[in-house]
């Protein structure tokens, strides 16, 4: 049975003679991966599961590392580590820049990226104190903030990403108010404190394809024309 207390890690790397052998690496030192061999594979994942940490390659085919990192920057995800080649010092400064919290240059001792992931983890900081452990029911929904998912009545479970997690944990201690774009850009960010205002809208149609019956047309989270969204729903405390 897979240890959902282990970190997740999302190896992006186009050269499958290096995620994949990392992915078994980083298995074998008690870690769960995911592999991507392009930025939209990445993307794709990120939506579909919570990461702890992402090794993102800077020199892929079509979109590259550097703009990923920036996105994933705006977005408020999860600590990125690029790997870079020799001669690309400029890369690693805009990475850097961008919101990287470390690098590492091709060629790598594994070992050597396994130090850094694990000093990264480290000193990530805490979740804002917003996200409770209180699991809480809305609609057909209840959500689990300690694991990052929301369980339907009919069975189905859905995890969240961590910057999906702390909004919807906002939006439920405040049902059927009104919150501005800045009122929630406050109330859920941490690392992310310098993500834009679009990161809540795409956070907010992220979360609108996992729970509503008809996303484009959503009756849980709906959007206040004067700047805003509100849960639309009753919501109770699940002991």
């Amino acid at each position: 049975m897979t240890d959902f207390t282990e970190p997740h890690i999302l190896i992006v790397d186009d050269a499958r003679d290096i995620r994949e052998p990392l992915g078994q690496y980083l298995r074998k030192q008690g870690f769960r991966t995911r592999l991507a061999a392009n930025a939209g594979e990445a993307r794709a994942a990120l939506e579909e599961a919570t990461f702890s940490l992402v090794v993102l390659d800077v020199m892929m085919p079509g979109e590259d590392g550097l703009s990923l990192c920036r996105w994933l920057v705006a977005q408020g995800g999860p600590p990125v580590i690029l790997l870079t080649a020799m001669a690309d010092e400029t890369d690693r400064i805009v990475g850097l820049e961008l919101g990287a919290d470390d690098y590492l240059v091709k060629p790598f001792n594994p070992r050597e990226l396994l130090a850094r992931i694990r000093a990264v983890l480290r000193r990530a900081p805490p979740a804002p104190a917003t996200v409770t452990l209180e699991r809480k029911r809305f609609s057909d929904w209840t959500h689990d903030p300690a694991a990052r998912t929301l369980h339907h009545s009919d069975g189905q479970v859905v995890e969240l990403t961590s910057g999906e997690n702390r909004l919807l944990t906002v939006l439920l201690d405040r049902p059927r108010e009104v919150l501005s774009r800045a009122t929630l850009l406050d109330l859920t960010a941490g690392r992310e404190a310098k993500a834009y205002d679009r990161a809540i809208d795409n956070q907010i149609s992220r979360l609108r394809r996992k729970i509503e019956v008809d996303p484009q047309h959503p009756a849980l989270l709906v959007t206040d024309w004067g700047g805003g969204y509100a849960l639309a729903a009753d919501v109770e405390d699940v002991s």
